[in-house]
């Protein structure tokens, strides 16, 4: 029996290394895949934090438009607002909304050619360089000339270029107006629009190149309005005799188009910018307000 029993276990033990062998070929597998099944996992979780952040910012986004849209459809009767800022917490997340009417912007469909020319130079063009400039502008914006030789269209063909001859759809149309530096181009972008439909801007809240850019405005007059402006109430008269007198141009008009900035800083830590042009919609109207154009996470740190 006993010999037997050897017998046995002699013939086993290749069969034993052959086991053993394969258990550890298989646990080296199973290894392998625990840690291929890890690294998915990790990336699965790190991309759904990611997604999950983006979500977040987004409705949070979202719902500081809404709370604007809702603060700006006043009743007729009620004076609209034309700037402000206010701050909420959401979901461990803070949100600030910050506004502007686009009438404290300089109209490039609807501002008059000494307007135009006003802002270059007040951006650093020259007077001959900025009338030119101005030119440009208002070539770009007006429909050719019927049966008539056309200067624009001429100085586009020169330059491999084609004119639009219509209204700008967008200030970055700025970049395609023959004739415009870079520079200019660059420096006028945050002063124009094509969105607060008056020719005016609103001197309460223009900033200083704008105010500059207005008819006959003097650094001495821009330097005495800027120092009485926080302080004075919407009255156009009241608003007029401290601009010293009638100025062409000037308004304390808003817009139905308002430029939002809204900053959402999450729980983790993470900040996400966010801005747009939005159109609050008339009385009656379903939805309170129109997304004219928009770019999220613009700041994003």
């Amino acid at each position: 029996m006993s010999t037997l029993v050897r017998t046995v276990h002699g013939h086993g033990r290749s069969g034993d290394g052959f086991v053993v062998v394969f258990a550890l070929w298989l646990l080296a597998a199973l290894a392998a895949l625990a840690v291929v099944a890890s690294l998915y996992v990790t990336q699965s979780a790190k991309g759904l934090t990611a997604l999950d952040a983006a979500l977040q910012s987004e409705m949070l986004t979202t719902a500081g438009l809404e709370l604007l849209g809702n603060r700006l459809s006043t009743p007729p009767n009620v004076a609209r607002p034309t700037r402000g800022r206010f701050s909420f917490r959401l979901a461990k997340a803070n949100v600030t909304v910050e506004f502007l009417s686009e009438a404290a912007r300089i109209n490039l469909n609807m501002a008059p050619r000494v307007v135009l020319g006003g802002l270059f130079a007040a951006i650093g063009a020259d007077a001959d360089s900025a009338a030119q400039y101005a030119d440009r502008v208002v070539g770009w914006r007006r429909a050719p000339r019927p049966n008539g030789q056309d200067v624009e269209d001429g100085l586009y063909v020169a330059a491999g270029l084609l004119p639009r001859r219509a209204p700008f759809n967008s200030t970055e149309e700025l970049w395609l107006v023959v004739g415009l530096p870079a520079p200019i181009v660059e420096r006028a972008l945050p002063f124009v629009t094509v969105y607060s439909g008056i020719a005016e801007v609103n001197v309460l809240d223009a900033a200083p190149e704008v105010l500059a850019a207005l008819p006959d405005m003097t650094p001495l007059r821009l330097d005495a309005f800027l120092s009485t402006r926080d302080s004075l109430p919407p009255d156009p008269e009241v608003v007029l005799g401290a601009l010293g007198g009638k100025q062409v141009g000037a308004t304390t008009r808003g817009s139905d188009a308002y430029r939002v900035r809204i900053h959402v800083t999450l729980s983790s830590g993470r900040q996400v910018v966010s801005e747009g042009v939005i159109l609050i919609s008339p009385p009656g109207e379903k939805e309170a307000f129109r997304v004219l154009v928009w770019h999220d996470d613009v700041g994003n740190s």
